[in-house]
């Protein structure tokens, strides 16, 4: 199985019903699989066939989902492109992904011939069946780049089709079900939660361009729909919202939050104000998007990211690759049909990464009697000093349970003396004021002496990679500038 068919199943099925809609764009059934047939019949034109590469280059639009699934009717694999990445940035990922062409409104000067976006659909639709099978690869995802060039996850239509049931079999999804697009389209989370989940099960999308706390609530309630999911930085906005913002959201069945860690503070507060369900999980574009999620109707656990999804399997071990005891912190290893296939054209990477069919995430956690998975912190992250080993996500845990606190980022700072320490960034809730003092009591009661940092910094932001996470390469630089 492949979702190369679904515009023409979803046509077939239900004609007139709603299937993708963006700012300026809405797509029943019928249309959108016109679109995609035409858009087939452009790149075929271009060229384009089994096994090549189709970049993408466009902002969230309905047009850059269309691309998408006519690259999957021709049996090509789709690379979407991040549009805010420099020429020379764009020419790398065309390039080490060998793609054939762009699909782009502002491609000019790259190595491939370039499609319009505006033009992509404006030929006869093709006539030809869809090819894809699901060994063939689906999407060539582009990890962030925080260290070294960034690498291209292949994933297979298998692994998509895997990943997007598992989903469902965790939400219920159904045909009711209508997702509120705001993650960019570059990055998988967006493809499978947002696109692919409430398509392949009858429901539909909307695609928002531009998020904007000040709108948000306004299009979530125009558009109907009952999910959405985001990431920590956007829920912290739209918490911070003036009180006299009451929105109606009496359609949302739940929210995820995902890509960084969220405070206790707040998921709760989140979900307390506003009455929608804030679900956090974990996962890496590695496997496809999620591993564990902590379940809808459940229990929910503090600071965990919750049980191993259907399908899915956990494995904690230590340096040796001896599997831990429960409680016990480690390496987690992932297993399951929603692994990818490896990075693309990099051979050494793979030997590392995935071992006798197990995906080594470089995340550090543990697993607790219920099989909840607790994440301590990323190995590359950790910081020893003096000879002892310190997580920052174990300073940063206690960092959020300071009001006010909305992000809080360690890192480690050369010392003469011990080799490295811990340092600490802070950014505030809005309208909330913290001080450095009242953040040194409380990490001092909570951590010993030798964890706590030697250094706490607020500032009004934290800096970010392109899809949310907290960029901390970005902030040791800045550091050591400083």
């Amino acid at each position: 199985m492949t979702y190369a068919s679904l515009p023409d199943q979803r046509a077939v099925a239900a004609p007139h019903a709603p299937a993708v809609a963006d700012d300026t764009l809405d797509l029943d059934n019928t249309a959108f699989a016109d679109a995609v047939r035409r858009a087939a019949a452009t790149l075929r034109a271009a060229g384009v066939g089994r096994g090549d590469v189709v970049a993408i280059k466009l902002p969230n639009t309905a047009v850059l989902v269309v691309a998408m699934f006519a690259a999957w009717r021709l049996g090509a694999a789709a690379t979407p492109i991040n549009p805010s990445l420099t020429t020379a940035e764009v020419e790398y990922q065309i390039s080490d992904a060998g793609a054939k062409v762009l699909v782009s409104s502002d491609g000019a000067g790259t190595s491939v011939p370039v499609l319009e976006a505006d033009s992509l659909t404006a030929a006869e639709p093709d006539g030809g069946e869809p090819e894809a099978e699901p060994t063939d690869v689906a999407l060539l995802i582009y990890t962030s780049g925080t260290t070294g060039r960034p690498k291209g996850v292949v994933l297979a239509h298998a692994n998509l089709v895997s990943m997007v049931s598992t989903n469902a079999s965790s939400s219920d999804m159904s045909e009711s079900d209508h997702s509120l697009l705001i993650l960019p389209l570059f990055h998988v989370n967006a493809i499978i939660v947002s696109v692919l989940g409430p398509l392949a099960y009858e429901g539909c999308v909307t695609i928002a361009g531009r998020f904007d706390p000040r709108t948000f609530f306004d299009r979530l309630e125009s558009s109907g729909a009952t999910y959405f999911s985001a990431v920590p930085t956007i829920y912290t906005m739209l918490l911070g919202l003036p009180p006299e913002v009451k929105p109606d959201t009496s359609k949302v069945r739940f929210a995820v939050c995902g890509a960084a860690p969220a405070s206790v503070e707040l998921l709760e507060g989140f979900e307390k104000r506003y009455g929608i369900p804030l679900i956090e999980g974990y996962g890496l574009s590695e496997c496809t998007c999620s591993a564990t999620c902590n379940p809808l109707d459940g229990v929910r656990k503090v600071g965990s990211v919750g049980p191993a999804l259907p399908g899915v399997e956990i494995k904690i071990v230590d340096r040796d690759g001896r599997e831990c005891p429960t409680g016990e912190p480690g390496e987690v290893l992932l297993r399951g049909e929603n692994v990818m296939r490896g990075y693309l054209n990099r051979p050494e990477e793979n030997e590392k990464t995935l071992v006798d069919g197990w995906l080594r995430t470089g995340d550090v956690g543990y697993l607790d009697e219920d099989a909840y998975l607790f994440l301590v912190d990323r190995a590359k992250d950790m910081i020893i000093r003096g000879g002892e080993n310190i997580y920052p996500k174990e300073i940063e845990t206690v960092v959020y349970g300071v009001p006010g606190v909305a992000e809080a980022a360690v890192i480690g700072r050369p010392d003469d003396k011990y080799g490295e320490v811990p340092v600490l960034y802070v950014s505030a809730h809005p309208g909330a004021e913290l001080t450095t003092a009242a953040i040194a009591e409380h990490v001092g009661t909570q951590l010993a002496k030798y964890k706590r940092p030697v250094d706490i910094i607020i500032t009004d932001t934290l800096p970010k990679n392109p899809v949310g996470k907290l960029d901390k390469p970005t902030l040791r630089r800045i550091d050591q500038s400083a």
